[in-house]
């Protein structure tokens, strides 16, 4: 029991072990638990009192069971990797077509504000030409799914709109016979009537960057000619669709705030509690990215706290103490990636001898980023300077080489993985490895104890939630001295 591999935690309610071979969640005794932890810690007696016969016992058919297995992975090696050159040729499912760099606001969290090491504003545009053919690779690498995706992205995208209305006409032709769907990402100061009418056509889902109420929006969304405030303006327009265009702004328009961890969480929280043209509508929330900044994203106590009681709430909902009503729709998404997780844990047999750690997605397939110069990237919020992200290209192809070298990022902490209970649950992609100049193991690894800890308050959650009643799905099998309960 001393090498199981194996992570021991508690809740105020339980005593836990992740089994991460049979990947399962255990429920044990106080007995259980203290008995396996020190058979963890090398301590095969307590204060000199041997263990009773019974306990014993009850580990070994823990054994028979398949639990407490020492196994480990040998290599790290992702699964789909004899699979890639299908998967590239024939899955792609969207690409995000950087139609111009250029941008009337300058954010100041931007990636492109100079803050980052990623890229930064210019004049530069994508070329018609080179848009539509992004969008015929697209539809020729996607002969295995019944629906495509087209992300038209920036800078600003709107500051081009008769080169959108080209690419859309023209992916609508080509799409012809697979259900094809077009969102756009903005920040909504350039919008008009002529604009929201021809996406209301052409069933365009809008996604409008949005942060709080103004003084929360103005202090980093601001315009770069003279740096005033821009959440005026989005109210402005935000008022013109609702009034002329209620089903659209119900139906097709979401919002995303980005969540600076330097304000309060609790006023952003209110503002969109109680904002009406957002009520109907979905709502993102993601904080200020943290791969490749210059300088550490700072978080405030407050943020911290109120984000922390908002979470207690919507737990509290979900196990029948609090209506709905009484929760933030910034942290509904926690809950669901959640549920997502634990209802994706699955009991198998053992680790395999090759697996991968969690977090890569498959490069090319999933959100595959095209920039105004044609280069292919694995998503858009890797750095369009590294030449480690740059995957391909629309004339050349995809580069599979890269592509299996990306995939495979756990290759790069390959020791460190195959040893480390949370592999499974790993959300660490190439980007966090990415130096520019090479796949980093000290930048990869400097990011394992944020990953380790979050996986274990993933595991805390859920079996607390448990604990108070929510079904999540059955899975987490409870012990006793003479038996399993599955």
């Amino acid at each position: 029991m001393v090498d199981a591999f194996i992570h021991l935690f508690t809740t105020p309610g339980g005593y836990y072990l992740y089994d991460v071979n049979k990947n399962a969640i255990l429920s044990l005794s106080e007995d259980q638990y203290v008995i396996l932890n020190n058979y963890q810690k090398g301590n095969k007696d307590s204060g000199g009192t041997l263990y009773s016969k019974q306990a014993i016992e009850s580990f070994e058919h823990l054994y028979s069971l398949g639990f407490l297995s020492t196994k480990r992975p040998k290599e790290m090696y992702h699964p789909i990797s004899d699979a890639l050159i299908s998967h590239l040729n024939n899955k792609v499912k969207m690409i995000t077509l950087q139609i111009t760099r250029r941008c009337n606001l300058r954010c100041k969290y931007c990636v492109y504000s100079g803050n980052y090491e990623t890229r930064e504003h210019s004049n530069d545009r994508m070329s018609l030409e080179m848009a539509k053919k992004g969008i015929d690779f697209l539809i020729e690498h996607s002969k295995d799914n019944e629906r495509v995706f087209l992300a038209l992205y920036g800078g600003e995208p709107l500051i081009e709109f008769e080169f959108i209305k080209e690419c859309i006409e023209y992916y609508e032709e080509k799409a012809e016979g697979k259900k094809s769907l077009l969102t756009l990402t903005t920040n909504a100061t350039l919008i008009t009537e002529e604009i929201i009418d021809y996406f209301q056509k052409h069933n365009l889902y809008l996604l409008i960057s949005l942060d709080g109420p103004s003084e929360i929006h103005n202090k980093n969304r601001v315009y770069g000619y003279d740096d005033r405030g821009t959440f005026e303006k989005i109210m402005e327009n935000l008022d013109m669709i609702k009034e002329r265009f209620p089903d659209y702004i119900n139906n097709y328009v979401s919002f995303n705030a980005v969540l600076d961890p330097q304000n309060a969480f609790g006023c952003i929280n209110d503002f969109f509690t109680d904002f009406e043209s957002a009520k109907e509508s979905n709502l993102n929330a993601s904080e200020v990215a943290h791969y490749y900044k210059k300088e550490e994203v700072k978080v405030s106590e407050t943020y911290i706290y109120e984000m922390q009681y908002e979470y207690f709430k919507l737990f509290l909902s979900k196990i029948g103490h609090l209506d709905k009503k009484y929760t933030s729709k910034l942290v509904w998404r926690h809950y669901n990636q959640r549920k997502d997780k634990y209802n994706r844990m699955q009991l198998t047999a053992e680790i395999p001898d090759k697996t991968h750690h969690g977090g890569p997605c498959v490069p090319g397939v999933q959100r595959l980023f095209m920039n105004v110069e044609g280069n292919f990237y694995p998503c858009e919020r890797v750095s369009e300077t590294s030449q480690q992200m740059r995957i391909g290209n629309v004339d050349t192809g995809f580069d599979t080489d890269k592509i299996k070298t990306l995939l495979n990022i756990g290759k790069v902490s390959e020791k460190n993985c195959n040893n480390c209970w949370a592999l499974r649950f790993c959300n660490l992609c190439a980007a966090a490895a990415d130096d520019h100049d090479n796949l980093s193991m000290e930048k990869k690894i400097s990011n394992c104890s944020s990953v380790k800890r979050s996986v274990e308050d993933l595991f805390k959650d859920i079996c607390t939630l448990r604990e108070f009643g929510d079904e999540l799905k059955e899975g987490i099998y409870a012990f006793d001295n003479t038996d399993w309960r599955v």
